[in-house]
């Protein structure tokens, strides 16, 4: 098996994402207020596909932060935190559908393929205006956010930013893409 395939890590990658997000969590506290690294790393470690899926948010430009604990679940959530959007996951429409619809000038990718791919759910309108309320994101770009499926069988998806201290939810025919935007998602550890 390739690995491209296989959905590990080499024992370098594994302990530069460690620093990495480590070293995130603690300059981000207030992303996190009471949960401790050692106990978020005792759970990456216990699940390595999903460190795998955190090496891909972090390759595209995520920056994935731990954002939350559903205690009930024993889960830690992780969400994109970059301060604009995932550069390595812009220029790309809303889905599979979109995409096989454009006659030319077609994007390389979708989000909702990229996302599933990662192993990551794009971030719902309600996970986006929590994210915002942990500091500024996307001040000068665009996150595509799930979209309802009444509008996706309309033809178009909504994306969202955060301009003149508000968050703004636009909708745009889910063909589009931008080279400001991208898609932000959401990891359960």
């Amino acid at each position: 098996m390739s690995n491209v395939t296989k959905k590990e890590l080499s024992p370098e990658q594994h302990e530069e994402l460690l620093r990495a997000l480590k070293s995130r969590f603690e300059k981000n506290r207030n992303r996190h207020k009471g949960l401790e690294w050692a106990e978020v790393q005792a759970k990456l470690e216990a699940n390595t596909e999903k460190l795998w899926t955190l090496n891909e948010m972090e390759r595209t430009g995520g920056e994935p932060d731990v954002v939350g604990h559903d205690q009930k679940a024993g889960e830690y959530i992780f969400y994109d935190c970059s301060a604009e959007s995932p550069k390595d996951r812009r220029c790309v429409c809303y889905d599979r559908e979109a995409l096989e619809s454009r006659k030319e000038h077609k994007p390389e990718n979708n989000a909702i393929d990229m996302a599933a791919a990662m192993g990551i759910e794009l971030l719902s309108e309600e996970q986006y205006r929590e994210l915002q309320k942990l500091g500024n994101f996307d001040t000068k770009t665009s996150s595509w956010v799930k979209t309802p499926s009444e509008i996706r069988k309309l033809g178009g998806a909504i994306f969202a930013d955060y301009r003149y201290s508000t968050v703004f939810v636009y909708h745009n025919g889910a063909e589009s893409y931008y080279a400001t935007r991208a898609f932000r998602g959401s990891l359960r550890v």
